[in-house]
């Protein structure tokens, strides 16, 4: 999405250490804890394998890892990258990666390390000059991925991997046709996966659907998200736990502060959506699932959890923890945003 591409990337943040008890459900409180990367970098790319291993994609061609919780990081940046936007990172390992740069054309690329970052590869250049790309996503065992673009001619463009990302083919799909509608390229989360087969992508402009597929990305299905679409607002983030239970949030990244509606749940694979009884504390870009119920939702102003699945939400820490993007793993929640500010969430 054109619009998306560095609008609050030149903000200053400050993270502070917070605390705030959950539920009586999730037996422990949590802190945010900054474990920050030296970098003046925007982060919206990010990936967590656990407590101690992470990822990171900025918006000056840096990909920064982890592997001791944050207290070092590695720039393991491809060759030449420096004018990239990388603003979705996929990892299956400590030492196998995937990113995803965005851009019009030829600048919508992806690459791929086998060797914690000491070579990349180029697995996928658009041909199209119409094509953006926002996302990309892969099912459990990584072999199978998934990618979308903002619509060509009118309809989603998906391209889809069977071998780990190290080729990649336009999907013959169905049920994509979007005029009109655009994807947000904030946090890596416009098109997730979960199950073997499913995935689901969301966006905004003329409408704010959400499309789901159940089988690998042939064919697809459409669906009102509930959230009030707009040139600026949509779709930005979404979630699922399992194939069934999702949470889509966003909202308008020009009213950041504006949280009415900005947050919705399925609990049917994404067939029918459902608005959240309370609202955000304002636009969120992305939405990761702590465990059982328990979600949190990260933005510009702050952020929110659920514990019912994302009916109810409640803001929790100060205004000034602000994140782009949000990624849980095993009880451990890693967060990212600008000025190469990272954040750990940890039970």
């Amino acid at each position: 999405m054109r619009i998306v591409v560095g609008a609050v990337a030149a903000a200053t943040l400050a993270l502070t250490t917070l605390t705030f008890a959950p539920s009586a459900q999730a037996g422990a409180a949590y802190d945010w804890t900054p474990v920050d990367v030296d970098t003046d970098q925007g982060f919206r790319a990010l990936d967590a394998l656990d407590a101690k291993t992470a990822w990171v994609g900025g918006d000056g061609g840096g990909v920064f890892r982890t592997t001791d919780g944050g207290h070092t990081w590695d720039d393991v940046s491809p060759p030449g990258s420096e004018e990239l936007l990388f603003r979705d990172v996929e990892a299956r390992s400590a030492t196998e990666a995937v990113v995803l740069s965005i851009g019009e054309g030829e600048a919508s690329r992806i690459y791929k390390t086998v060797d914690a970052g000491a070579t990349w590869t180029e697995t996928f250049r658009s041909a199209e000059p119409a094509a953006f790309y926002n996302c990309v996503d892969f099912w459990p065992g990584g072999k199978r991925g998934i990618a979308m673009s903002d619509p060509v001619d009118g309809e989603w463009r998906i391209i889809t991997t069977d071998d780990g990302g190290d080729t990649w083919e336009i999907a013959d799909t169905s049920g994509l046709e979007a005029p009109g509608e655009v994807g947000y390229s904030a946090s890596g989360t416009c098109l997730v996966t979960a199950g073997a087969r499913s995935a689901w992508l969301g966006g905004g402009g003329t409408a704010s659907n959400i499309y789901a597929t159940h089988d690998g990305g042939r064919t697809w299905s459409s669906a009102d998200s509930t959230l009030t679409p707009g040139e600026a607002g949509g779709v930005f983030g979404l979630g699922f736990r399992n194939p069934i239970q999702g949470i889509a949030v966003g909202g308008d990244f020009g009213l950041e502060d504006d949280g009415v509606d900005r947050a919705a749940y399925s609990t049917n694979g994404g067939r029918t959506w459902k608005n959240s009884t309370s609202d955000l504390g304002g636009f969120r870009e992305a939405v990761a699932w702590v465990h059982g119920r328990t979600a949190i939702a990260v933005g510009p102003n702050g952020s929110d959890i659920t514990h019912d699945n994302g009916r109810t939400w409640k803001p929790f820490g100060p205004a000034q923890t602000r994140f782009h993007v949000i990624d849980c793993v095993k009880g451990s929640c890693w967060a990212a945003g600008a000025g190469g500010r990272v954040g750990v969430l940890a039970r």
